[in-house]
């Protein structure tokens, strides 16, 4: 059996989109185990995939050029891989590439199309172009090591239980986020005719939800209560997640669960919409032409009143669910 040796460290979103991927390429390669090495905190994604060994390492313990060597040395020694994937393909995979290669490994690595989404986030540029999927750009890191990947971009349902709405209102970025008044009277209207889940992380987070939650009745918090699989688990048993352009968007996808997916700065031009959802469950201002700025949603407004967010209609969210 051949074995694979892949990597990719972040973001949480973009590690998520890789599990499809080795799904179905796993599937397609029954000859093939992949080792896919990452952050310790992603492992309950890739829980349920067939020939996958998940090494989570702490890259704190692997700093500087000297530390890479080591981690490369490990990984080598506990694995013995026949050839390496860089799904990343920033400077500390570059830096993990030139070592690998050094050994004489055969590498294959992640082209981001970093020039045609310069292009895309170009605010003068009115004449905007679909991108490859960033999911297509992980296969193709395997196409490239001779290997055949039909993606189906479908996913697949992880639970016959389907209740409630899941309520994701937080993102790493401004420039992705809806105004927290907006999520809040969005919430309140589909509370009541739909029990109502908030999703969120960290301490400031979490006490924003748990006040939601104390307002507004047949709603819950689970912000800082679930581990990732239970929360995994508990995304698989809704109707429907309602995200932002981010880490949800693609636990929904995990698990077979449509997403209605808000987006602001961003642009799903860019490759980044979750797996198997629906164009029609994208919900943004369309008319606006320096949409979109930024591929991550990092950037300032240009325009200085983000209106690709403050201009979204909520009764547009509550009519797609």
């Amino acid at each position: 059996m051949t074995r694979i040796l892949a990597y990719r460290f972040s973001a949480f979103g973009d590690v998520a989109m890789t599990a499809p991927v080795f799904r179905e390429f796993l599937e397609q390669n029954p000859d093939v185990e992949l080792v896919f090495v990452s952050r310790k905190n992603f492992s309950a994604i890739f829980d349920d995939i067939s020939n996958l060994k998940f090494k989570g390492v702490d890259l704190d313990d692997y700093k500087g050029f000297l530390g890479l060597r080591r981690l490369a040395r490990e990984l080598i020694k506990e694995f013995q891989p026949d050839y390496i994937a860089d799904l990343h393909d920033v400077i500390r995979t570059k830096i993990l590439k030139k070592i690998f290669q050094a050994k004489g490994y055969k590498i294959s690595f992640i082209n981001k199309g970093k020039e045609e989404k310069e292009e895309l986030t170009d605010v003068w540029n009115l004449n905007k172009k679909k991108l490859k999927s960033n999911i297509e750009r992980y296969a193709d890191v395997f196409r490239n090591l001779g290997y055949s990947v039909n993606l189906s971009h479908h996913y697949r349902s992880k639970s016959s239980v389907k209740e409630g709405i899941g309520v994701a209102p937080f993102a790493q970025h401004k420039g992705k986020m809806l105004p927290l008044e907006k999520s809040f009277e969005l919430a309140k209207i589909l509370s009541k005719t739909h029990k109502i889940y908030f999703f969120g992380g960290g301490k400031e987070e979490t006490e924003i939800l748990n006040t939601w939650a104390q307002k507004l009745p047949n709603t819950e918090s689970l912000a800082g209560k679930l581990s990732l699989k239970e929360e995994l688990q508990k995304i698989a048993e809704l109707e429907v997640m309602i995200s932002m352009d981010s880490a949800n968007m693609h636990l929904a996808s995990l698990v077979g669960t449509r997403c209605i997916s808000i987006w602001g700065s961003t642009h799903h031009f860019a490759g980044f919409l979750g797996y198997g959802q629906s164009d029609d469950d994208i919900v943004e201002v369309k008319d606006l032409t320096c949409r979109p700025c930024s591929v991550f949603g990092d950037k300032e407004c240009y325009r200085g009143d983000y209106a690709c967010l403050e201009e979204i209609d909520i009764q547009k969210i509550v009519e797609k669910v």
